[in-house]
């Protein structure tokens, strides 16, 4: 049996027509994206927006960051070849500038942010735009899906969309439709966003839950759907994870200093691992000097191991992975909890 679901209504704007009637257009949309050493990348991104089949007006502005490649040239390439995509210039280099000053040039009161990493499903903009005006919320978005295509990348996948990585936030593994503390992505009305004064500067890294934070402080909603799935890329190699997951960590910690009504136990249990098995291995070395007893410190550092090892073959197992991957799974989790944890313990930036 067959179920027809019925399809999303575009949000309309009256405009006049012919005689003194009104005619109704669908909103326009600006999707803004702030990217940076993105050649190999920005391409098939930019194709996935220009893609969907949305009836109503639509541009691309790319706030391109100095890069180590020719992300520049991509962007100028891409803009001569399709008049809807419009390129800026991001010369401090870090994203919320780059998101900042893509938001400073686009048009349209409709705002859609997308990632220089993200694939945008078909569909996307029609079915977060219906959202927006249904909801009436300040921002609409969903699930981020890591795909990745190499045994390393297909562990990392796994672990960011799982409980087991840093808890369950609703962006990562899913859940009900309804307001949720933050989404992957967004899709804003202008007026919230410039009411609160967009992306906070000072935040490099997770500016999109720090930003979600005050629109809600501000009387605002934030509103999740799992439907609305989009596709990311994760890391390749477990030096550039490390460094992702390091350097997010730190910027939780400033999170939780400026907003201290924000502290979850979730992102407190990594670093407490990290200070853990920190103490656990300095006792075993002290063992010798100190007292024997001190040994059982290295009991700690154990379970660690043994509790990830344990954890990530189930998971595996759960996932049907297959056994390239599966090996890799405690590795994933290890370098997550540990290179965040760490980063948040020295606050690193």
């Amino acid at each position: 049996m067959t179920t027809f679901l019925p399809q999303p209504v575009v949000p309309a704007q009256r405009r006049p027509g012919p005689a003194g009637t009104d005619v109704l257009t669908p909103l326009p949309v600006s999707v803004f994206m702030a990217v940076r050493d993105e050649q190999a990348d920005l391409a098939a991104s930019v194709a996935r927006v220009l893609e969907q089949d949305y009836p109503g007006e639509l541009e691309v502005v790319l706030a391109v960051a100095p890069s180590t490649d020719d992300t520049w040239g991509e962007a100028q390439r891409l803009a001569a070849r399709e008049p809807r995509v419009r390129v800026v210039c991001n010369p401090a280099g870090a994203t919320p500038h780059g998101l900042n000053a893509a938001i400073a040039h686009a048009r349209h009161d409709v705002l859609v942010r997308v990632d220089g990493h993200a694939h945008l499903p078909p569909g996307y903009l029609v079915d977060v735009v219906a959202l927006l005006e249904s909801t009436d919320a300040a921002n609409v978005g969903g699930r981020m899906v890591p795909e990745g295509d190499t045994p390393v990348s297909q562990a990392v996948a796994v672990t960011m969309s799982s409980r087991l990585g840093i808890g369950g936030g609703a962006f990562h593994v899913g859940g009900e439709a309804g307001p949720q503390p933050t989404v992957y992505l967004g899709a804003f009305r202008r007026a919230a966003l410039v009411g609160v004064g967009g992306y906070d500067e000072h935040f490099l890294r997770a500016q999109d839950w720090e930003l979600n934070h005050r629109l809600r402080l501000a009387g605002h909603t934030v509103w999740f759907d799992p439907a609305l799935a989009v596709t990311y890329r994760p890391r390749s190699s477990w030096r550039s994870f490390a460094q992702q997951q390091f350097r997010t960590g730190g910027w939780r910690r400033r999170v939780i200093e400026t907003h201290r009504g924000t502290v979850d136990p979730r992102y407190l249990a990594p670093p407490v691992a990290v200070l853990a098995i920190l103490a656990g291995l300095l006792a075993g070395l002290l063992a010798p000097v100190l007292g024997a007893w001190l040994a059982l410190g290295l009991l700690v550092p154990a379970a660690y191991v043994g509790g990830v090892a344990v954890l990530g073959l189930a998971l595996a197992r759960v996932r049907r992975l297959p056994r390239a991957v599966a090996w890799r799974m405690p590795l994933a989790l290890a370098v997550m909890h540990l290179s965040w944890g760490s980063g948040f313990v020295l606050r690193s930036r």
